[in-house]
Order: C-alpha cells, then structure tokens, then sequence
C-alpha cells in the first residue's frame, strides 16, 4: 500500500503541454521538474533532515567522549540516560525514518515515473515531426537521445537535491562545531573550503562540455550501428561487412576519443581532490591535538574533530563524484537538447479544425516546392481532381509526381500556392484528419514490426473480424496469411512480420498494404505503384478489387507500367515539377508528345535511361 501509494505520486503519462521543449539546458530542466515540483520540494526537506541527523551522530561522538570523561562510570546512565535515550531515538527512529522516507519518494515517485515521463513527453514531441526531421538524421540516434535524456535528468536533478543539504549541513555545522570549541579549529576547514570549491569552479565546467562531446559522440555511434542493422540485408548483398565495421568502428574511435578527454578531466580532478583532503585531515588532526596539548579543548573535541574530517573526507570525495556525474549528466542532456528541441517543420495551426471530406474534389493551386532549395521540383503547378475522379500521374523520374502527394499529404508545406480539398485549404485543418481521409498505397511498402492484424488495423482500428477478412480475401492476401508462422511459434493474422515486413516477400507485404487501405476506405485514395511488387498473374487477380476501391472515390494513382493506368478516366503527364499534358491514353498518343514517347519505349521492350519513370 505505501509503495503503491508513492509510484501514484507522479504520473508518466500526464497529458503535456504541446509546445517545443526549451533550447536552454536551464530552462529545460525547468519545464520538467516543475510539473512534479511538490515531489522535490518534500524530497528537498527531507534531505535537510537526513542531512542534520547525519551530522548530529558525529557530534553525538564528541558528546559521549566528554560525557564519559567528566562523570564517574556509576553515576554515568543516572546523569545523562535522558539525553542517551535521545541519541538513541534519533539512531534508531528518525534516522531510518528519514531515510525510508527519502528512498521512498526517489526510488518510487521519482526513478521510474519522472524518467518514463520526460521520455514519453520528447517521444509525443519529436514523433511529431516532419517527414524531413527524421529524413535528415539516425532513427537509432533520435531514440538514443529520447532514452538517455530522461534518464540522465532525472538522475542529475536527484542528485542535486541530495548534494544541496550534505554540503551545506555538513560544512556549516562543522564549522560551527569547530569553532565552538576553539576558533582555531575550523580553520583548516575554512582554508580547505576554500581550495575545494576553487578545485570545482575550475574542473566542473570542462567536464559539462566535454560530456556532451563523449554523449554526442555515443548517440553518433548508436545512430551508425542501428542503421547498419536496420540494412543488413543490403550489407550482405554487396558483401562489405569489412566496410561497414570500419564504418563503425570509425565512430567508436570518435567515441573513445571524446570518453579518454572526459576520463582525463576526471582523474585529474580526483588526484587533486584527494590531495586537499589529505592536507584537510592531517592539519585539522594535529591542530587539535596541539590544541588538546595546550588545555584550550576536551578529548571529546580532538574525537569530533578528526571524525568529522574524516566523514568530510569521504562526503567531498562522493560530492566530487556527485558533481562531476551531475556535469555529466547535464552534458548528455545537452545532447538530447539538440534533437529534441527543434521546431516542427508542419505543424498545425492553432484552431485547426478536422478536415471533412463530403465530394473528394482536389485543386493544386500555382504551388510551389523545392525541398528547401532555390528552386527545381514543383514551381507554378496548376491542377485540378474532380470528385470521383481518377486519374494518373505520368513522367520521367524526378519529374516531381511522388512530391506532389508528399505536398498533398501535408509530409512537407508548401513554398508557395494552396491546395484545397471540397474548397478547404488543407493548411487550415489537422494533419490527423487529412491523412485519415486519405488512403495510401506506396511504392516502398513497410510494415511495423508487430503482427500482422496490428498492420491491417492501423487501416481501421474498430474493424471487425468479419471487415477484417473481407478486406484481405478482397487483396488476395488470404492466399498467405494462414501459412504464417514466425519465430515465437505465432501463426496467421497474429504473426509478426519483422522489421519493415522483412519475414515477407514484396508481394505479400503489398497486399498486406493494399488490405490495410481497403478496409480504411478513404474518399480519396492515392495508388503510388501500388502493384509494383507484383507479378502480373496476382496482379490480374487483385485488379478487380482495387477497381471495387476506387468506385465513388477520388484516385491518383502513380505508376511506371502506363498500361496499369492507362484505363483512367485522364492522364496526367508531369515533367521538371509542371503538368506538360493531359488527356485520356488515345487523346496523349494522337498528340505524339511525352507521354506517347514514353509508351512507346515501354510497348518497344525498353525504357530509355534518360526517360526512366519513378
């Protein structure tokens, strides 16, 4: 009940705020801890009385020691049994009191909730992003720096909130301690103080930066061996597995490297902290013996001075440990800062309403996109789908077809122009409800790595067995998935298709996909070699179905085999990102321009390297 009670403290999955998480590594801090500031506010105070509790034992050392001296050993408990039983109670029910209280707010609240909640928030951020975001970088070092970001702010925060009160407690009670038996005393601690904090001003920061360059240099190296593993089938087929080591291995070095400049810092800050102690310890113990020599303090001084040195031995060689992992920590957080927090290339505006689609109508409006460049792929297109339309997008490669549905689909905004569905420009609606009124079935078919009803249901996820089945014998995929078995023994529609579908052929995992788009029944439906991965005699046998899809649905459709599209209602041929013909498949060849060229490079038995269609 008490471990239930505190896990429930923090929520991981709290609902956050949907806004960029701040570049300033301080700030960032702060937009976490925040949310959870109750919890280390009460770790904070009891951190204070674990600290005075600490403390008191060792004055309770000198205590006993003067105590012991000053009374006769019969008369001993007699005198002083009320403030033995104090110490007693401090010893054995506040100390462990506090103490449980501290592991229980940290190891329950704060370890697995804050953690889990930072990253599950950078996860909801970043999933967020555009097309071009993950384009543009490792998905294995994106989803390094997710892990190790929360990770490693929640481990430097409880650390700071430990180190605050045994530094401060520790220092200040022991000189005041020091003091009060003889102002002589607490100067070694003063001049030591002095030096140790010197010592940090001087290492602390180096080792931020230079943790950052060891973090960026992990997450680099991470990012080059997922991507390997995420290729591996064309690591073995070009047969440069050599290659590739020194690919990484390349990477290491660069890792090693950044770790030895860290690693350095460390001993060195180490070697001169030990240093300091050394001289802490002997000149705080010989001065209190001399003192003792001289009458001016008690046994039980020289007995609480040298312990305590001893313990502020120990604590400064841990807050030099806990400081240089708090830097460290702050450096891989740094790291992840850089992911992170960038702005998302589309966003929604604020208000954004769901998209409505009620005809299908789509208009491309003088639009302009250059994938950020000067200039090239589409500028000053012009075109217009009228619902229930079907048309197909025709043209040599780079022409600027798949772009066009990239721009339609909202993966990227456009430079310049509109495009409108039913009249609405889709800049102004959600991203969410464009996408889901819009069926896709892309050339590079990928399948999450889960099984395969997971896959067909991200189509429609309240489908039923019953619309499940109809929309895989209607994608001739009934022909396969009852043979599917993967390595846990799982058969059928529960088996899992591997990274990308790799366990399946291109065929299957195109029907896989054709299914999926099926049973989402877009009004609009966008075919991008939808039958590439194909041989004809199952593509002949799913024809009629994809013609059953597309009855009372808007369709483009992309293909490089004209004869799949040349049944459209029109044709659409695009080259260097401008409609340059259109028309049905006899109006095109009676005119002789492009498009006819093309086919008859295609129905001649070859396609020109310089006409190669996408």
């Amino acid at each position: 009940m008490i471990f239930r009670w505190f896990e429930s403290l923090i929520d991981a999955f709290k609902e956050p705020v949907d806004s960029m998480p701040p570049k300033s590594v301080w700030r960032f801090y702060v937009f976490y801890l925040r949310q959870v500031w109750p919890v280390f506010a009460a770790a904070t105070v009891i951190g204070l009385g674990v600290a005075l509790v600490e403390v008191s034992l060792f004055g309770f050392i000198g205590r006993i020691v003067d105590m012991a001296k000053g009374v006769p050993g019969p008369n001993f408990f007699q005198v002083h049994g009320h403030e033995l039983l104090w110490m007693g109670f401090v010893a054995l029910v506040l100390r462990p009191v506090f103490i449980g209280l501290h592991d229980l707010l940290i190891n329950q609240a704060v370890v697995p909730n804050l953690t889990n909640r930072i990253r599950w928030q950078n996860h909801r951020y970043v999933i967020r992003q555009s097309l071009g975001f993950f384009q543009n970088d490792y998905a294995g070092r994106i989803a390094n720096r997710i892990m190790q970001t929360g990770a490693s702010l929640r481990e430097s925060a409880v650390q700071i909130v430990d180190a605050i009160w045994y530094v401060a407690i520790y220092t200040g009670s022991a000189i005041v301690m020091f003091a009060q038996a003889d102002v002589w005393l607490a100067v070694p601690l003063i001049v030591w103080l002095f030096f140790y904090v010197g010592s940090l001003y001087l290492f602390i920061p180096r080792t931020r930066q230079r943790s950052w360059l060891a973090s960026e240099a992990r997450s680099k190296t991470m990012g080059r061996i997922v991507d390997g593993y995420s290729n591996v089938l064309t690591l073995k087929l070009f047969a440069h597995t050599q290659r590739e080591e020194a690919y990484v291995a390349e990477a290491l070095e660069e890792q090693t490297q950044k770790l030895r400049g860290m690693t350095r810092l460390t001993t060195a800050m180490d070697a001169t902290i030990t240093t300091l102690n050394g001289f802490l310890i002997v000149g705080t113990s010989a001065l209190a013996v001399w003192l003792w020599s001289e009458g001016k303090v008690s046994v039980g001084a020289i007995a609480l001075s040298t312990g305590l040195v001893i313990r502020i031995n120990n604590m400064s060689g841990w807050i030099m440990w806990v400081v240089n992992g708090i830097f460290e920590n702050v450096g891989t957080v740094q790291d992840g800062i850089t992911t992170i927090s960038q702005p998302r290339a589309v966003q929604d505006r604020e208000g954004a309403m769901p998209l409505e689609v009620v005809a299908g109508e789509v208009r491309f409006e003088d639009i302009h996109f250059h994938y950020g460049k000067q200039g090239g792929v589409i500028a000053g297109l012009n075109l217009q789908v009228q619902p229930g339309e079907k048309i197909g997008l025709v043209g040599p490669s780079g022409a600027g077809k798949s772009t066009l549905v990239n721009v339609m689909l909202r993966l990227y905004d456009l430079e310049g122009g509109r495009i409108r569905i039913d009249g609405t420009d889709i800049s102004h609606v959600a991203q969410d409800s464009l996408r889901a009124q819009i069926g896709v079935v892309t050339q590079d078919t990928s399948l999450l790595h889960r099984s395969v009803r997971d896959n067909l249901l991200y189509g429609r996820p309240d489908a039923s067995e019953t619309q499940l089945w109809e929309a895989v014998r209607k994608a001739r995929a009934d022909e396969f998935i009852p043979t599917l078995i993967d390595g846990e023994n799982r058969h059928g529609l529960d088996a899992h298709v591997g990274e990308r579908g790799v366990k399946l052929s291109g065929g299957q995992r195109q029907r896989i996909a054709i299914a999926r788009v099926l049973l989402k029944d877009a009004p609009i439906l966008v075919l991008d070699e939808a039958t590439s991965a194909l041989d004809s005699e199952v593509e002949a046998a799913i024809q009629e179905s994809l013609e059953v899809l597309m009855e009372g649905k808007t369709v483009i459709a992309i293909a490089h085999r004209l004869s799949t599209i040349a049944r459209m209602d029109r044709l659409v041929v695009m080259d260097k990102g401008l409609v340059v013909e259109t028309g049905t498949h006899a109006e095109l060849i009676a005119h002789g321009g492009l498009y006819a060229r093309l086919w008859q490079r295609q129905t001649g038995g070859f396609v020109a390297a310089d006409d190669a269609l996408v």
